[in-house]
């Protein structure tokens, strides 16, 4: 098993993941994602332990943007054809190292990002082409909070006395 605890960065693709992978789309385009609450105060616990959350998605959405900017995101890249090229530009901005990066993803279009990272996490639900090439398939399906479900795991063991003081 790969060492948590060397996890400085937790990379998320969005949809497929932080949310069930449904678009909707009015007559003016996208209308509404649901994202699970679990998730958000997730990354807020990855933070308070100084790890850093970083969003790379393939579409454009400024529910995305406004959904992050409320939980504290600020490593937010969207409309990232090539996954991993941006993911290694992340990891040279932050001086870390592969096994530093953790990553999750639904879907082939994350196969990129999921080489470049130390340990690589999928919903349940992911598609099944991809499945051979993540160390942790987990027990959530997508949208239903399977990020807090990876997010657990890196920080199983971490002190969060004087998380809610904040």
């Amino acid at each position: 098993m790969k060492n948590l605890k060397d996890i400085k960065m937790f990379v998320m693709d969005v949809d497929g993941t932080l949310t069930d992978g449904r678009i909707y789309m009015g007559n003016n385009g996208e209308c509404f994602k649901a994202f699970h609450v679990k998730d958000g105060l997730g990354i807020k616990l990855l933070m308070n332990q100084g790890i850093v959350p970083v969003i790379i998605t393939g579409r454009t959405s400024d529910i995305v943007k406004n959904r992050m900017k409320e939980i504290g995101i600020t490593e937010i890249y969207q409309n990232i054809k090539n996954k991993g090229e941006k993911m290694r530009e992340i990891i040279g901005k932050y001086h870390l190292q592969k096994e530093n990066i953790a990553y999750i993803g639904d879907d082939m279009n994350d196969l990129s990002a999921v080489k470049e990272a130390g340990i690589s996490f999928a919903p349940a639900d992911c598609a099944k082409s991809l499945r051979p090439f993540i160390d942790i398939i987990l027990t959530k399906n997508s949208g239903d909070a399977s990020v807090r479900e990876a997010i657990d795991m890196i920080l199983e063991g971490f002190d969060f006395d004087g998380f809610f003081d904040l």
